[in-house]
């Protein structure tokens, strides 16, 4: 298992807001675990904390602008990216304005400072949430739409598409997020002259210019018209008779603008709160259609405690039935648990396949067998007690009692030829060799059994 990780030290970035135009200062912490992205407006009385999470997003007309308690911050999305791409989980973020400094429009600068400073492993495991299904949403007005499909890894596919003679059809790709960087990360981001004219009448991209955006100038307007334009952004003069690419810096790459799309992807999608795995594909997305995505993605995920473990049947054990019976003292019938798939610091998963012939089923009943409730949650507890026995030094002078049970629910039976999956975590650190635990009992993708559990390991007399 892959470890949740933070920042190694501090780093701090400097630069112009592309909407207020103020002068910016970033700052980017490390952070506890399990403590996620925050930020925090350093700026603002009390220097309150916005989590960075889907929910908390109130507006995505270029850019991504989240909001608590009438506090906001916007252009958060290519940072979030960064982040997001050197697998990092838990950062504090200080601002000193309501958004993010653009720096040159891409997220390349803070990918390169997370590199200079590097990253440091936690105590605590990764929480992936698995994609195991196909979800699509759609935006019917705008032909937009984010569809994830079930996949070993994050892998992101952008198309964009748009009526113009110098920008059309692009495609970008990332098949792992190892190539953000060379890949994706320089990707500006990008306007039509058309556009900017009712962006600065809403009073937006004060702080853009030739320099940290990729600008488009396609329908041919009068000098005049181009000098007044040019004045309002504090740029200089360029000859209207020529349209193109107009930025001061030409194409990083010839489908920059689709890159850059998929940037706003990743930085968006880290608003759902965990790292996924899965396969997005991005048909001309925005900030509304991918903050419409990351929400659906959370509903999901708070209906989900815990997700069944991926079982690979061709994968060897983490522990097989001989390492088993030297950890647990139980034996024939009482044995409950056949094989260790996976021991974290944190966590355990273990199998049981459930025969005909279990000793139980003879009375258990006759004619209608079915696993007795009890010999679930003793399963679930020999599973635990192995991730607590394998703790320790000379496992076999120990035993494992409970001490207590608790919230014990039974979702749906067990019968023979079910594989039973056991996941068991704990709910606190072991102190004096107490520990608490909850468990699962998954068949396939549902779950069966549930409870929580106290033990402790004794060392036999």
């Amino acid at each position: 298992m892959l470890m949740q990780l933070t920042l190694k030290e501090s780093f701090s970035l400097e630069g112009k807001g592309l909407h207020t135009g103020l002068n910016i200062k970033i700052k980017f912490n490390p952070a506890p675990e399990d403590h996620g992205y925050k930020i925090k407006r350093i700026d603002v009385d009390g220097q309150p904390i916005i989590e960075a999470l889907a929910e908390n997003v109130v507006a995505t007309q270029r850019g991504t602008v989240l909001a608590k308690n009438g506090v906001q911050v916007g252009t958060v999305e290519h940072a979030m990216a960064a982040l997001y791409a050197a697998q990092i989980d838990n950062c504090l973020i200080e601002v000193d304005a309501p958004e993010f400094p653009i720096l040159d429009g891409s997220a390349i600068k803070y990918i390169e400072a997370i590199e200079k400073v590097g990253t440091i492993e936690q105590a605590r495991e990764k929480n992936y949430y698995v994609i195991k299904k196909k979800m699509e949403i759609k935006d019917e007005a705008t032909g937009a739409s984010i569809l994830v499909l079930p996949d070993d890894k994050l892998s992101v596919n952008a198309m964009i598409s748009f009526e113009s003679l110098f920008l059309e059809s692009q495609y970008a790709v990332l098949n792992d997020l190892s190539d953000f960087k060379k890949e994706i990360a320089a990707s500006r981001t990008f306007v039509f002259v058309r556009d900017i004219e009712p962006l600065l009448e809403n009073n937006l991209i004060k702080g853009g210019d030739l320099d940290n955006a990729i600008v488009i100038y396609e329908h041919q307007i009068s000098q005049e018209r181009f000098d007044q334009l040019a004045d309002k952004m504090c740029v200089e003069h360029k000859d209207a008779s020529q349209l193109g690419y107009i930025m001061n810096k030409p194409l990083s790459f010839p489908n920059e603008p689709a890159r850059h799309k998929l940037l706003d992807v990743l930085g968006d999608i880290a608003l759902i709160g965990r790292p996924i795995l899965g396969h997005i594909i991005a048909t001309c997305p925005g900030h509304k259609i991918n903050n419409q995505f990351a929400r659906a993605l959370r509903k999901e995920i708070k209906l989900t405690d815990v997700q069944a473990p991926r079982y690979d049947p061709s994968k060897p054990p983490v522990m097989d039935i001989k390492r088993i019976k030297e950890l647990l003292p139980h034996r024939y019938p009482f044995l409950l648990v056949e094989k260790v798939l996976e021991i974290g610091t944190n966590h355990i998963v273990g199998l049981k396949s459930v025969s005909v012939n279990e000793p139980f089923f003879q009375g258990h009943f006759p004619e209608e067998p079915v696993m007795p409730g009890v010999l679930l949650v003793e399963s679930m507890a020999q599973t635990g007690g192995l991730i607590l026995l394998s703790q320790v030094d000379e496992p076999h002078r120990y035993s494992t009692y409970f001490l207590k049970i608790d919230k014990v629910k039974f979702r749906q039976k067990v019968v023979p030829g079910d594989t039973l999956i056991f996941h068991l975590h704990y709910l606190s650190e072991v102190r004096r060799g107490i520990a608490n635990m909850k468990g699962y009992v998954f068949v396939a993708d549902k779950v069966v059994c549930e409870a929580e559990f106290m033990a402790q390991i004794v060392k036999n007399k």
